[in-house]
């Protein structure tokens, strides 16, 4: 036990200040020199009040009890704080809570005169963080006041009724209440006043005192207590379902994703002047995908935090695909899947905004800065780390039981903003694929997940678990005479690829509908397809016969198709066929495109390829592209790119790994020692003060007698520390030595450590004790 609370401090061991770290990292930033820093910003209201935020309603409402046995300003027997929790806490239960806040160093144990215990002290700054009236509680009475001579409770339950329905009043709405009245008068408030159950504030406020507030609650002196989180017995259901569940909605994500990313390349939307994306192209989104806004806000929101859009770096700026698009496209579905979800779950932005209307009336565009909350992130996370309490397969019974519960848990954390974003988050998880049927999925569970070593990768573990859920790829299409091929589920990854240059997508879901025409099997031939490639892949994959119709469409497209061959120079035609050329030369376009016939049979023209290939089959023509070896030449554009941008991850809590609470529990223990260590002499003999060279003199002495020496140091971001060294070597620059602070006769000399001359700021040499 100990009177301050640096003093409780030092004298917890290293799992104990380990504990405290990990649950306030924001006492380790930036690293502390010793425990007195530590102690020190563990008193600061920001701390305190931050702290506060993450304790439950059973911590908050000990918290009151604390302030009500006013603990911040003098020791507080533990017993009566307790029992100001009343008859909903278990004794047990408060004994917990009330070790937690140790935990936290919002209190800690103070010694009386004798060595025994005195009570619990509690910071001063919780006060300053609490509401105005703890527990609704007003001020003590004063001392001359009825409450102090007679119990309470039998002062309170003798009141006449107009006098009590006046206390009943403010022990309701709050301590304070307005009145003129005055002692004296005959009114119930002059009666109240008279008696000190009331006090009076200003000449319009009156008071009701602490004593009578705790009078009238009887064995519930803080008012009803909920000791334990109110989410009621979860829903279960078979993990299995949940995982394909969202496995189908997971899919759905990727290939919409796919479609923005195909559609922005080939035209991407304009960025506003103010930023974001304009309403017209937002909606534009949300027609091509057969979404609703706030649906297609998402995405693209989504697709921005995985980096795969960024704003172009032209002047004209665009919103277009980044360069990791085209790895992120290539990647398996799963793969693609996981970028998606931790873009989602680390971003610090809330999509649920877009559509809303800002403080300025005007509504809330995606991709703008005013869709930026940095809590967002931390918020998400709470929400799934909820649902990961559960039992696979188990969630709350409804949205609802989850957003009380998650109120419960962190009063201070927001009110009708804070449950609003929970049912949000909720909303786009399953929209995601991370969660469905109101339960966390396997997938979900990893994303969640921290590394607990270097070469654990929760993302590559959540891939692998949303591999099985995923329905198998189906290895077949079903061709239909209206020229259409229907998709029965996902398609294999081959065979995807095939009916994308074969086909256009005319409808997607569960089943997707590809419409194949002209111009998509000419588009299969310009990439170097024959029509016997055509034919077989029908024939192989197709699960119906293939229609005649769509045999007989192949067969004409591919017998005009290359017939008009074309290069560069900047551009060539040539054919077979002069007739052919003559016909090319005689369009109403050849002046247009400057074509110039070299040859019977070849054409030169001055316009790019692309362009003089795309004139000649609006013109009715088959031509194909071909390269220097007269092979096939794909000329589709690849689209429109931009560097990637570096994600925004700066809305999440600072966290803290093992290994670095570790080592600033060691940093404090060894600042501990540097501070209380008994000093000597910090100068040379016959030196007054202590310059540059009498501090190497001192530090060369000490290495060669084996002395220790306690040093202050400043080091390159500029933070001061104290240390304890033993000296082994001066020199270069440098004083290289060992950690003193941690020797001893069972762990041996402490670790080696070095540090620059010039940022030792004083030297003292130790006595020996």
């Amino acid at each position: 036990m100990a009177r301050t609370l640096l003093e409780h401090l030092r004298a917890q061991d290293d799992e104990t200040l380990g504990a405290l770290l990990r649950a306030r990292p924001d006492l380790a930033l930036p690293a502390p020199a010793d425990t007195g820093v530590v102690a020190t910003r563990a008193g600061v209201r920001t701390s305190v009040g931050r702290a506060c935020e993450d304790l439950d309603a059973l911590h908050l409402a000990l918290v009151d009890a604390l302030l009500v046995a006013e603990a911040d300003q003098s020791p507080a027997d533990p017993a009566v704080v307790l029992g100001l929790l009343g008859a909903d806490v278990p004794p047990q239960v408060g004994r917990a809570a009330l070790d937690r806040l140790r935990v936290l160093a919002l209190v800690w144990d103070v010694p009386d005169d004798r060595g025994g215990a005195a009570g619990v002290r509690a910071v001063p700054a919780l006060r300053d963080t609490a509401r105005r009236y703890p527990a609704g509680l007003g001020r003590p009475a004063p001392a001359d006041s009825v409450l102090h001579r007679e119990d309470p409770a039998a002062v309170m339950a003798a009141l006449p009724a107009d006098e009590r329905a006046v206390v009943d009043a403010l022990d309701k709405d709050g301590p304070v209440g307005r009145s003129r009245a005055r002692e004296g008068d005959d009114n119930p408030v002059a009666r109240l006043l008279a008696a000190g159950v009331l006090r009076r504030l200003d000449d319009d406020t009156v008071e009701l005192t602490r004593e009578g507030g705790l009078g009238l609650r009887g064995d519930r002196p803080l008012g009803p207590v909920v000791a334990a989180d109110p989410m009621p017995a979860p829903r279960t259901r078979d993990p299995e379902t949940v995982d394909a569940t969202a496995a189908g909605e997971a899919l759905e994500t990727v290939r919409r994703a796919e479609a923005v990313i195909a559609a922005w390349s080939d035209a991407p939307p304009a960025v506003l002047r103010s930023g974001g994306l304009g309403v017209r192209d937002l909606r534009k989104l949300a027609k091509q995908l057969d979404l609703d806004e706030t649906a297609a806000g998402l995405l693209v929101e989504v697709l921005a935090a995985a980096s795969l859009l960024a704003v172009s770096e032209e002047a004209d700026a665009v919103w277009c695909p980044t360069t990791t698009a085209d790895r992120w496209l290539a990647s398996p579905p799963e793969t693609q899947w996981v970028a998606l979800a931790r873009g989602w779950l680390e971003m610090p932005r809330q999509p649920s905004s877009i559509g809303q209307r800002d403080s300025m009336d005007k509504l809330v565009g995606p991709l703008s800065d005013e869709v930026r909350r940095p809590w967002a992130a931390q918020v998400r996370r709470r929400v799934l780390a909820r649902l990961a309490e559960f039992d696979d397969g188990a969630g709350p019974v409804t949205v609802d039981a989850l957003v009380e519960s998650l109120a419960w848990r962190a009063p201070r954390r927001g009110g009708r903003a804070r449950d609003d974003l929970v049912r949000a988050t909720v909303r786009e998880a399953t929209a995601l694929g991370v969660v469905a049927l109101d339960a966390l999925t396997t997938a979900g569970r990893e994303l969640l997940r921290v590394p607990r070593r270097p070469d654990d990768d929760p993302d590559a573990a959540a891939a692998a678990a949303l591999r099985p859920a995923m329905p198998a790829p189906v290895g077949h299409v079903l061709l239909q005479a209206d020229l259409t091929a229907v998709a029965p589920g996902r398609l294999e990854p081959d065979l995807a690829a095939a009916m994308d240059r074969l086909a256009d997508v005319e409808s997607a879901g569960g089943a997707t509908v590809y419409r194949i025409s002209e111009g998509s099997i000419r588009r299969a031939l310009d990439l170097g397809w024959t029509a016997a490639d055509v034919h077989a892949l029908f024939a192989e994959r197709s699960a119906t016969p293939v229609p005649q119709g769509l045999s007989y469409l192949i067969d004409d497209v591919a017998r005009r198709h290359g017939r008009l061959r074309g290069g560069s120079a900047a551009s060539f035609l040539r054919s077979e066929d002069e007739a052919l050329l003559a016909e090319v030369m005689a369009l109403p376009v050849a002046p247009e495109l400057e074509l110039r016939r070299l040859a019977p049979t070849v054409v030169v023209s001055t316009s790019p390829l692309a362009e003089v290939l795309d004139a000649l089959r609006v013109a009715g023509l088959s031509p194909v592209a071909e390269d220097a070896d007269g092979g096939v030449l794909d000329l589709r554009p690849r689209g429109r790119r931009t560097a990637p941008r570096r994600p925004d991850r700066s809305g999440g809590a600072p966290s803290l790994s093992d290994d670095q609470i570790a080592a600033l529990v060691a940093q404090l223990r060894a600042g501990d020692r540097a501070a209380t260590a008994p000093r000597g002499s910090a100068t040379v003999p016959g030196s007054t003060r202590q310059t540059a060279s009498a501090t190497v003199a001192v530090l060369a002495d000490a290495a060669r007698t084996g002395r220790t020496v306690w040093i202050g140091y400043v080091d390159a971001a500029g933070t001061a520390s104290q240390r304890v060294v033993r000296p082994l070597r001066v020199g270069g620059g440098l004083l290289e030595g060992t950690d003193a602070a941690v020797e001893s006769e069972d762990t041996g000399p402490g670790s080696a450590v070095s540090f620059a001359l010039h940022r030792i700021t004083s030297v003292s040499v130790l006595t020996e004790n």
